[in-house]
């Protein structure tokens, strides 16, 4: 056991530190080629900090575990809302807090695009199991979002570093990364399930999702600090997109996928809706949601276990 816990904190290391040289390598390039800071937070870098889901999904599926699959993207959408964003609104309420009309915020234009991809997904898995079909559907919504967000753009006046050639040989070792940590954490999180009789859809909800969500975490409180909000918040919303429409796309295509717990896709779905309660124009306001929204989620993953 003592083993397998050292595996999983290597693993979740090497997923992290990978994810976070992608996302450097990816931002310099972005920038180099004149894209704003707000479309690569929630292309770019959403892709890159929702890598670790895609590569740890997609080798649950293949391994025969889809359990760890389904409850790894859900878990992660869910904390990336009731974590990683409620701790942003916590930590900076500004970047969520609205100055103007709502619907006219770029930020609230990707939180519509983001309940959109939960809408077509939760379609879908009432009908369970997710195969081709839906497949096809989540990446042809996929599709359109990226097309209509990298047309729209942004503009502002945020500053990302550029590394000149360095720049591809992040974004290589940040794959090489994140591809061999994602396959440790895997085998590791399965054997520990196995040990404590754990579920795998519970280990997939709590240890994994929060595990491939810090590089979500780390991204977006390092963006903030440094005053860069717009790659903080497309970066949170646009890796739920990601994991929902091309994780869960591409997996369907693999092999059918069982959808054996619809409440909790009721739940991700909810707490989706809910973070509509940080954008206000009250700093204090986005602060107190985002406690909310981190309380409620400490309760979730302690019920999540006491089921068990």
């Amino acid at each position: 056991m003592f083993i397998e816990i050292l595996l999983f904190i290597a693993g979740l290391a090497l997923l992290i530190k990978g994810a976070d040289f992608f996302v450097s390598g990816g931002a310099g390039l972005a920038t180099r080629f004149g894209v704003s800071p707000g479309t690569i937070g929630l292309t770019v870098i959403a892709f890159g900090t929702s890598l670790p889901e895609f590569v740890v999904s997609i080798n649950a599926l293949i391994e025969g575990t889809p359990g760890i699959a389904l409850g790894n993207v859900i878990g992660s959408n869910i904390a990336n809302i009731a974590l990683v964003l409620a701790v942003c609104a916590i930590v900076a309420p500004a970047v969520l807090s609205c100055k103007g009309c709502l619907m006219k915020d770029p930020v609230f234009s990707d939180y519509v695009m983001m309940l959109i991809a939960t809408a077509v997904f939760l379609v879908f898995a009432f009908f369970t199991p997710l195969g081709i079909p839906a497949g096809i559907t989540f990446l042809a919504v996929f599709a359109a979002i990226i097309y209509c967000n990298w047309k729209k753009g942004k503009s502002n006046s945020e500053k990302i570093e550029v590394h000149g050639y360095l720049d591809y040989l992040y974004i290589a070792g940040g794959i090489a990364g994140v591809v061999i940590g994602s396959r440790i954490l895997l085998i590791s999180a399965t054997s520990i399930a196995q040990t404590f009789g754990i579920p795998d859809y519970v280990i997939g909800i709590s240890m994994v999702a929060v595990g491939t969500s810090l590089p979500e975490l780390a991204t977006s409180l390092v963006a903030v600090l440094k005053g860069q909000h717009g790659i903080s918040t497309g970066n949170i919303l646009g890796s739920n997109i990601f994991n929902l429409l091309l994780v869960l796309g591409a997996g369907s295509l693999i092999t059918p996928i069982a959808v054996p717990y619809f409440s909790e896709v009721l739940i991700m779905a909810g707490f989706s809706v809910a973070a509509i309660l940080l954008f206000t124009r009250s700093k204090k306001a986005t602060r107190a949601f985002g406690l909310l929204l981190l309380a409620a989620y400490a309760i979730y993953i302690y019920l999540a276990f006491a089921a068990i």
